[in-house]
């Protein structure tokens, strides 16, 4: 039984299917493959090809820009050097006119230093000619005044004296200066050295005398005013004093 099932399975309606397949000549193939990749290699060379050409189209434009950024950044740069050149003659010019500005300022100081000086000149000589000041037979201090210098710790100082009467001699005597001033909270007077060690000024003149000095106080002292007194030579009591507060 088992040998008959075996010839049905091969023979029968249970035999195993048989695919016919028609014969193609070794050369068919070939030919085929050669094609295939005669197709392939034709495929490449097209990607390639446009690949390349657009590489280098690509690489014309990437050119072309970099051309037009590196003019526009030479014509950026000469525009900066002319501004700079521009700003650095502005500069020289506002330094000059400073300058002028600053001379201009100190000649109408200084003018109106004379100015107020030849007031005083004028005042004085008005008073001897009409007879006040020789009414006053004593050496008096006609004009004092304080005022800061051109550094924070220097100041200046204008005096006149006059000499009245009918006596001609010369007065001859000194002056003994004094600064009025705060100092670590306190109040200080401090003589002033004017002449050597003594602290006084030698004074010989007949009827005018001006004296315009200036002076250096300790850098951590405030300067309140200035005091001044006259003695003649031989007399120990002051012949005249004034004490002037520091104008501002």
């Amino acid at each position: 039984m088992g040998i008959i099932k075996s010839i049905k399975r091969k023979f029968g309606i249970f035999a195993p299917h048989v695919a016919v397949r028609p014969h193609v000549p070794w050369y068919l193939r070939w030919l085929v493959i050669v094609v295939l990749l005669t197709l392939v290699l034709l495929l490449c060379w097209i990607t390639f090809e446009a690949g390349r050409q657009f590489t280098s189209f690509d690489k014309k434009g990437i050119s072309h820009e970099l051309d037009q950024l590196s003019d526009l950044n030479n014509r950026l740069k000469q525009e900066n050097e002319k501004f700079r050149a521009q700003v650095t003659r502005f500069e020289r010019q506002l330094q000059m006119d400073s300058i002028t500005r600053e001379d201009v300022a100190e000649q109408v100081k200084v003018l109106n230093n004379e100015n107020t000086r030849l007031k005083e000149d004028l005042a004085f000589l008005q008073n001897l000619v009409s007879g006040k000041g020789k009414a006053v037979k004593n050496v008096f201090i006609y004009h004092f005044k304080l005022e800061k210098g051109k550094s924070p710790a220097e100041y200046s100082y204008n005096l006149i004296l006059l000499h009245g009467g009918q006596n001609t001699n010369a007065f001859k005597g000194e002056l003994a200066f004094a600064v009025h001033l705060w100092q670590d909270g306190k109040k200080v007077i401090m003589p002033l050295q004017n002449d050597g060690s003594s602290g006084k000024l030698s004074i010989n003149f007949n009827f005018y005398h001006r004296i315009e000095e200036t002076f250096i106080a300790p850098p951590d002292a405030v300067v309140e005013g200035l005091q001044v007194k006259v003695f003649e030579n031989g007399v120990k009591k002051a012949k005249s004093t004034r004490v002037v507060n520091l104008s501002l």
